[in-house]
């Protein structure tokens, strides 16, 4: 199949999921090509079938805001028509499956019939697209796709509550390339950030207020007056400022590293012994998962689908928002006990095993074969 893959081209969980998809699916012998504004990071090559096109927005003075929406609709009807696409994949509602749909109009007009499939990813489920005044339009792209689908049970859930959908939503949860991991662990170098008493605590987000980056914070000071650690923060974002000047507060500064945006997020989970993910509201928790391969076991609040990634009492445990004192007597339970914590990690693996990607990309081109049906 010749497909086209729009995505946001950020850190964020639904812009590498997408990537992955796309190189994943290439692989399996499809023809790939990437729409974004700019290249997207987990993008690392561009050779043989996947292939990136960039969305340019021309500057206008009548605008006041430069039109997106315009841009990549018109970008996506020249590249149906000039590389025979046969489906476009687009990933979050507002605006991609809006601008996506307008460009299956336009090419209906031209006598080709491009199939839609949209991936709702969260926020713009709970966040962007249950404002009132996005409301419509989230509801008229998502009934108007031709197979939707949805990381989890609970956005799912959450989608028919906040909308009036008609349209089946089918779950196809997110992934991970387990041999990827397993090669990096191969190779980990624990000794690079930690002395051997020392137990490692990790947190990775996009440090915005959803996040709760400051319960991570407070939970590792919890952990660190019990026991050696270092607090590895992975990720930048609003709240980096906030969450280091709160390591000054509490003294505990010189046990913690900040490594802000990265690639090497997998060779630091490689180092964790445990991941910190108090978020308020999470429709996945791919970052869960991504530690979880690692054999890191996770603490995350019990929001959103976190409970469908991280099994409480065998991948770790789940605490209710905010509950930083059930986070930290959790970890320090954990971290104490050795043969616990190996345990752990055994059954984190194990379970992340259950998302490889050979697992959910399957049921991705399964999706594919119905909208082309």
């Amino acid at each position: 199949m010749k497909i086209a893959i729009v995505c946001y081209p950020t850190y964020g969980g639904s812009g590498v999921v997408a990537t992955e998809l796309g190189i994943s699916l290439a692989d399996r012998g499809h023809e790939v090509h990437f729409v974004s504004y700019k290249q997207p990071v987990r993008l690392q090559s561009l050779a043989g079938n996947i292939h990136f096109h960039e969305v340019h927005v021309p500057r206008y003075p009548l605008f006041h805001f430069q039109p997106y929406e315009l841009a990549l609709s018109s970008l996506l009807v020249e590249m149906v028509k000039l590389h025979q696409i046969e489906l476009l994949h687009v990933h979050y509602a507002i605006p991609h499956a809006y601008a996506a749909y307008m460009a299956k109009q336009m090419l209906a007009e031209n006598g080709i019939d491009i199939p839609l499939v949209t991936t709702l990813h969260g926020s713009d489920i709970t966040l962007v697209g249950n404002h009132p005044f996005y409301k419509p339009a989230v509801t008229f792209s998502i009934n108007n796709s031709d197979v939707v689908t949805a990381v989890s049970k609970d956005l799912r859930s959450d989608t028919f509550n906040f909308f009036d959908v008609h349209k089946e939503i089918h779950v196809v949860p997110n992934f991970i390339n387990v041999a990827r991991f397993d090669n990096i662990r191969v190779n980990c170098e624990r000794a690079a950030v930690a002395t051997s008493d020392e137990v490692i605590v990790t947190h990775v987000s996009n440090f915005r207020p959803v996040k709760r980056v400051l319960d991570a914070v407070e939970t590792f000071a919890r952990i660190r007056a019990k026991m050696p650690a270092k607090l590895l923060m992975v990720g930048d974002g609003p709240d980096r400022m906030a969450a280091e000047s709160r390591c000054h507060e509490l003294a505990i500064w010189d046990d913690v590293i900040f490594y802000g945006k990265t690639n090497e997020v997998s060779k630091i989970l490689c180092f964790s012994d445990l991941m910190l993910l108090p978020s308020q509201t999470e429709s996945f928790g791919l970052a869960a998962l991504e530690a979880m391969v690692a054999a890191t076991p996770v603490i995350s609040s019990n929001t959103g689908g976190l409970s469908e990634v991280n099994m409480h009492g065998e991948t770790g445990y789940l605490t209710d928002v905010g509950d930083v004192d059930a986070m930290a007597s959790y970890a320090i339970s954990l971290l104490s006990d050795k043969e616990k914590l190996t345990q752990f990690k055994q059954q984190a693996y194990a379970y992340a095993c259950r998302f490889d990607e050979h697992q959910i990309v399957p049921l991705y081109e399964e999706m594919y074969k119905k909208a082309l049906g």
